[in-house]
């Protein structure tokens, strides 16, 4: 059995790209983080591969946001599937289930927690390496990035951690195998960031103290979950799964590990065969992530109804485009017809239209005008008024104007002067190369300011390729070294 995870940095692509996407991961399971597509804009061929089943969770707060796929092959045909971290979005049989004590948030928390499409549960049924049958629960998470700019991201966060954290001690308690696989956005230890920044702090992290306390290690019986990439590669260096692309930071591996493939403690010591990394696949800012198992994964006989194939809009029921507009009352007693024939104070979406089509103006004209004979006189571009028509073997010859004149030596002389162009940039100091400018985007004092800095990609201060130390605002006179 082998599994993949990968933050794909948005799915839009075409339908032959991505089954070859997914078959040259090789996996049976292919976890897919931060699609950006909205169930609006998901199209059939990226919804229904060939060979595979998928199951999607949507963003309900943003489009182009967030977002999680898992595509799993005919041979690894989930018996459940569910969206979300609560029951709230499950609105059909075949859930996964199982859901624990949520009674420390209220139930607006955990619509706002399952609102930007960040978890999908599949649920298989697999055969261990002593040919017993269990339950296993995959679950795809794109966990929340902490703005540090913006504190209510750290609350979400760590609300989503504490969440994420139930539901996956409840799976375990009802006899269901675990693995939680994705973005995680918390490098764990130092070894897991390329320059860790003040040691002595390092570890006091909100993220990185949940992450202590949720995974076993060896010293301590805490903890139900094990890094299983750590599990295998504890003193590996250099490992990481993200880098900065505005910086060109893959060239010199200057990243961080956020991608994870966490398992419970008992499958992963009696299945887990190997967990990897694939640096090599580029494609997004994360690289995949994978594992393979000696438990072998037994298809269902048929895919859970929250499959995508399954989906009004791919099944062959027709549907309005008004539906993805108008946000639906669950709890109205009328259907949903009714509800969408009417709004914005009960008036009827036709006859909004039609007084739509008259505010256009009475001298509005159709396209068709345009292409046929008599065509109604031009208004004149100065006074307004129609221009007189005219018998076009009647008219004048226009006159042409004559040439314009070569502009002599001074007149070129003066425009190269004034258009000359932008300056040269500057060369920095530690490598002798022109620079490249970069403007402020960051809020403050300096937004929208211009300077020049190293064109090589940022790295580690011992790495000779990497950027050098060179700093210069655009509108300043004297280098400045940080």
């Amino acid at each position: 059995m082998r599994l993949v995870s990968w933050n794909i940095n948005g799915i839009r692509r075409s339908p032959e790209a991505l089954k070859h996407l997914l078959d040259s991961l090789g996996a049976d399971v292919t976890c897919l983080q931060e699609t950006r597509v909205t169930r609006d804009l998901l199209e059939e061929p990226l919804a229904i591969v060939e060979g595979y089943s998928s199951y999607f969770s949507f963003s309900r707060c943003r489009s182009g946001y967030s977002g999680v796929a898992t595509f799993c092959k005919n041979n690894a045909t989930p018996g459940a599937a569910e969206e979300g971290l609560t029951s709230l979005l499950t609105t059909h049989q075949g859930a996964v289930g199982s859901y624990g004590n949520t009674e420390e948030f209220t139930e607006d928390e955990l619509r706002s927690l399952d609102s930007e499409g960040r978890a999908v549960l599949t649920q298989h049924q697999i055969r261990t390496s002593d040919g017993q049958e269990k339950t296993l629960t995959i679950m795809n998470v794109y966990c929340p990035h902490a703005d540090p700019e913006k504190p209510e991201r750290l609350t979400y966060k760590l609300r989503f951690y504490r969440l994420l954290q139930l539901r996956a001690e409840a799976l375990l308690q009802a006899g269901s195998h675990v693995i939680i696989l994705g973005d995680v956005n918390t490098s764990h230890r130092p070894l897991d960031h390329c320059d860790p920044a003040d040691l002595e702090c390092f570890e006091e992290n909100p993220g990185r103290q949940w992450l202590t306390e949720f995974l076993w290690q060896p010293d301590r019986d805490s903890g139900l979950f094990v890094d299983s990439f750590r599990h295998f590669h504890p003193t590996t260096v250099g490992a990481f799964t993200c880098w900065s692309t505005a910086t060109g930071a893959r060239l010199t591996n200057y990243g961080t590990r956020l991608d994870y493939i966490l398992g419970d403690r008992a499958l992963v010591l009696e299945e887990f065969e190997d967990s990897f990394l694939m640096p090599e696949v580029e494609g997004s800012d994360h690289c995949p992530i994978g594992a393979t198992l000696r438990a072998e994964l037994i298809p269902a006989p048929r895919c859970p109804p929250l499959c995508t194939r399954y989906l009004p809009e791919f099944a062959g029921r027709q549907q309005k485009l008004s539906r993805f507009l108008i946000k639906l009352d669950p709890n109205s007693t009328e259907p949903a017809s009714a509800q969408l024939q009417e709004k914005n104070d009960g008036v009827p979406l036709k006859t909004q239209a039609k007084r739509t089509c008259g505010d256009l103006g009475q001298g509005q004209l159709s396209l068709l005008k345009f292409f046929q004979a008599g065509r109604p006189p031009e208004k004149s571009l100065v006074t307004g008024a129609q221009e007189p028509k005219t018998d076009p073997a009647s008219q004048e010859p226009k006159a042409v104007a004559p040439p314009l004149p070569e502009p002599s030596r001074g007149q070129a002389a003066f425009w190269k002067a004034v258009l000359k162009g932008p300056p040269r940039p500057p060369l920095c100091k530690g490598h002798g190369e022109p620079c490249v400018l970069r403007t402020v985007r960051k809020a403050g004092p300096n937004f929208g300011r211009q300077f020049y800095v190293c064109s090589r990609p940022v790295g580690h201060i011992s790495n000779p390729a990497a950027r050098c130390d060179f700093f210069l605002w655009v509108s300043g006179k004297t280098p400045v070294t940080h």
